[in-house]
């Protein structure tokens, strides 16, 4: 698999070779608020299979640093220093992501009661336990 994206203003790009690890859903405060909406989006691969070029900017959040565009304020990444993995934001892939489909959902307590839980996808009421692979 490769895939490409980037921020709004085009100032960052990346690509990713290979499959992702696991694919999930966030409901936390924090996603909703960074996203505008009411959950995230995203996937983890090795950080070794995500190439990237331009200037980003870091806001140390709970789960690591979240990366985002300084120009334009996209979010893009998210990964803690010393990790291998690293989480990409999948809306900001230049195709829809259509064929990524979630293997989990994380803080479903407060997932909103009109969105049905994700069929065949993992349900963790807080974080995802750490052993959890």
């Amino acid at each position: 698999m490769k895939l490409s994206g980037g921020c709004n203003c085009g100032q960052v790009r990346y690509q990713i070779e290979g499959e992702p690890r696991r694919v999930g859903l966030c409901h936390c405060a924090t996603c909703r608020k960074q996203s505008g909406s009411a959950f995230s989006f995203f996937g983890i691969w090795p950080r070794a299979g995500v190439t990237m070029s331009g200037e980003l900017a870091c806001w140390p959040a709970r789960a690591g640093g979240e990366r985002f565009c300084p120009r334009c304020g996209a979010q893009l990444f998210c990964w803690a220093e010393g990790s291998d993995e690293i989480e990409v934001k999948l809306g900001s892939l230049d195709t829809p992501p259509s064929a990524l489909v979630p293997s989990y959902e994380l803080w479903t307590l407060r997932r909103e009661h009109w969105l049905a839980p994700q069929e065949g996808a993992a349900q963790h009421t807080r974080d995802r336990p750490a052993d959890d692979d």
